[in-house]
């Protein structure tokens, strides 16, 4: 995508982002709220649509512009944790829904008339490995009924729509553990009440995250998308794609902090001089815009090779360790250089320290990423 076209899309995003300050955000915090002016914006002004292809309503851009709209978000103060599902989720939809389901979803998700929000993955006692996950659907007649339990299911309670994946096969009936597993996409209006219970979970940030509780849902046959069983491989093109854009917004956050950290020390006067002018205070900053500089090098790989539909695995988990390494190091940077200000409210800087915490443990922990790098780059023995 040409620069100067990303530029412009990030003005606007710029330009929208000036109309909610620190203190929409401090109050949002403060109250545990969702952010749904900000989502209505970003929806009017069709950012969040930008990966849905023209002839379903959206812009048909490429991932780099996702990845641009995200990143401004987050440099500006802002956070896409309320919204940015939409573009990765729906690509399950897209990649292997049929097309009745496409013209049926995919427009009234671009207009935000429908939100896809939730993406229903993560168990408590699977955690990251998705391939144990107990959640069932089984086929009865023109239905499946889903019984099961997921954990930190963001944004449920404000989402139109559901990602779903469950074990259709036992697993002791498969060859391969990643076999058996599908993908449903659930209508959660109807779904709530009626063998759907959704559970808030209240966390260290303001992250609208819940758990969610399947008693015998009964969902149509036709909510199943793509073939039976195959779901696994389904959901993994779409982790790739989180995982470049959860980078994107960590370069965004380091961006926020460096510049805050940096105006800050400017002209803060301790002993009758700029505290920026000491060394001491001056080379975390100075080391954290470095390390951002080249996680968002990463990034800009990994997109590119997205977009040009190339094997991108390594690359995404890559982007994505350096950069939440990189947005955090700018963060106790811009916190130690503001002293006891840094825990202020007011200042912006302690909602941001924590919301970027977070990037190091979701959607995968570093950990994990070390180990698929040592096994499928280094060749190693397969740690798990």
């Amino acid at each position: 995508m040409d620069k100067e076209v990303i530029e412009q899309i990030s003005q606007t995003v710029r330009q929208l982002c000036e109309k909610f300050p620190g203190t929409y955000w401090q109050e949002k915090d403060r109250d545990r709220a969702y952010p749904t002016e900000f989502v209505n914006a970003l929806t009017e002004a069709g950012l969040l649509a930008s990966l849905i292809p023209e002839e379903y309503g959206g812009a048909g851009l490429p991932l780099s512009v996702a990845s641009a709209i995200l990143e401004e978000i987050h440099a500006a103060g802002c956070n896409g944790a309320a919204c940015h599902a939409q573009m990765y989720t729906m690509g399950t939809l897209l990649r292997h829904g049929n097309e009745e389901q496409r013209r049926e979803y995919l427009p009234k998700i671009a207009t935000g008339e429908l939100r896809l929000q939730a993406f229903g993955v993560t168990e408590p006692t699977a955690g990251t490995d998705t391939t144990s996950i107990s959640t069932t659907a089984i086929r009865d007649g023109d239905e499946y009924v889903i019984n099961g339990q997921k954990v930190w299911t963001s944004r449920a309670e404000y989402s139109d729509l559901m990602i779903l994946l469950a074990r259709t096969t036992p697993k002791d009936q498969v060859r391969k553990r990643s076999e058996g597993l599908s993908v449903f996409l659930v209508d959660m209006r109807k779904a709530v009440g009626n063998g759907m219970t959704i559970r808030p979970i209240r966390t260290m940030i303001n992250h609208a995250t819940t758990e969610v509780f399947f008693d015998d849902l009964r969902i149509p046959a036709d909510s199943l998308i793509g073939e039976e069983g195959r779901g696994f491989k389904y959901i993994l093109t779409g982790m790739n794609a989180e995982r470049i854009l959860i980078a994107s917004e960590c370069i965004g956050d380091a961006r926020w902090f460096i510049d805050t950290a940096s105006d800050y020390v400017r002209d803060r006067q301790v002993f009758g001089r700029p505290i920026g002018q000491n060394q001491g205070v001056q080379f975390p900053i100075a080391r954290s815009y470095a390390q951002t500089q080249a996680a968002k090098l990463m990034v800009e790989k990994a997109y590119s090779l997205y977009d040009a539909g190339a094997a991108c695995g390594a690359e995404a988990n890559m982007c994505k360790m350096l950069a939440s390494e990189a947005s955090w190091a700018a963060g106790e940077a811009c916190l130690q250089s503001h002293g006891g200000f840094g825990f202020a409210e007011e200042y912006d800087v302690e909602r941001k320290f924590r919301e970027t915490r977070l990037y190091q443990i979701a959607p995968i922990s570093t950990n994990l990423i070390l180990s698929f790098l040592a096994e499928h780059e280094l060749n190693l023995p397969r740690s798990y």
